[in-house]
């Protein structure tokens, strides 16, 4: 127990540490998965995190342990400092916190009218219908849905429409974080823009916390603060943009798919050309090749 407390004095205050955490499906059976190993991860409030790794790395997993949903088999996980598997946590708090918002989440549309839909989780939490209300509201003009869809059918809104409206049933809850489990799956390119421009500005205003797993490098490397790569259960990178995205090669090997500008870098830099390795938007690209192409007329001069 004493043990127990003094690591506690030592956490910092942040929204999500995960200390050693282990993972195993099938423990003790033949067939055992080791999907989480050994990871150790501090999430400072007001991030926003990409989290990338090819299929089965473990990066859902991973998502799930955050609020609860999976017990890891081993180590702890502390939400603001306390240990969401002390006997006396509130799991049900937790997870109105640490809002999960899952892959396809307009799957889990099921009421008879958009606003109906959102006020669903607030009334869970025995709020009064005012209350329950205003944040149905407020949560559908943070997604940016209009007014004339509120009390149509969600199962009569477009792909992106209803994304959007699950997204708002998660905020209704008022999450201090907000995990997003590859929000534009399955949208088209004008659908997939909106959602990803829409929780931008969602983190932009609010300061909220978001955690977005997606398999696009190219719309993290545009949206978030820092990276963390999951490969083969172990968190493999962890840090800014810049400090992950210069890794490239380790990043191929891992079979990720970087940004085809950094690919064009990389392979620049290979041919001896004094290129930064850390190009991962076409902006820097741009920027890049006119700084190179100054360095040569200026040693022509």
């Amino acid at each position: 127990m004493a043990a127990n407390e003094s690591t506690r004095e030592r956490i910092e205050k942040m929204s999500i540490i995960l200390d050693h955490v282990n993972y195993v499906y099938g423990a003790d059976t033949p067939l055992a998965v080791h999907a989480l190993n050994d990871v150790c991860l501090k999430i400072p409030d007001g991030q926003f995190i990409g989290i990338i790794g090819h299929t089965g790395s473990g990066k859902s997993t991973l998502m799930q342990h955050m609020n609860g949903l999976i017990r890891a088999t081993d180590g702890h996980i502390y939400f603001n400092g306390e240990d969401i598997y002390d006997k006396d946590y509130d799991m049900k708090k937790l997870r109105s916190k640490v809002g999960l918002v899952f892959q396809y989440p307009e799957h889990q549309l099921f009421e008879i009218d958009v606003f109906s839909d959102v006020c669903f989780g607030p009334k869970n939490l025995g709020l009064d219908k005012k209350e329950v209300e205003l944040r149905a509201y407020d949560a559908l003009k943070k997604v940016g849905l209009p007014d004339e869809l509120f009390y149509q059918s969600p199962f009569e809104l477009s792909g992106g429409q209803k994304r959007r409206v699950a997204i708002a049933g998660v905020l209704a809850m008022k999450p201090e974080v907000l995990i997003l489990d590859e929000p534009t799956a399955g949208l088209d390119p004008k659908g997939r823009d909106e959602i990803l421009q829409q929780i931008k500005k969602l983190q932009t205003e609010t300061g909220l916390t978001i955690l977005l797993v997606s398999h696009s490098m190219e719309d993290v490397a545009k949206l978030a603060t820092k990276v963390l790569v999951m490969n083969q259960s172990h968190l493999a990178m962890y840090g800014t943009v810049p400090e992950v995205y210069s890794r490239g090669e380790e990043l191929v090997q891992m079979g990720l798919n970087v940004p085809q500008v950094t690919r064009i870098f990389m392979e620049l830099k290979k041919r001896g050309f004094p290129v930064s390795d850390s190009v991962y938007t076409v902006r820097q690209g741009k920027e890049e090749l006119l700084r190179l192409e100054g360095r040569r007329e200026a040693a022509e001069c």
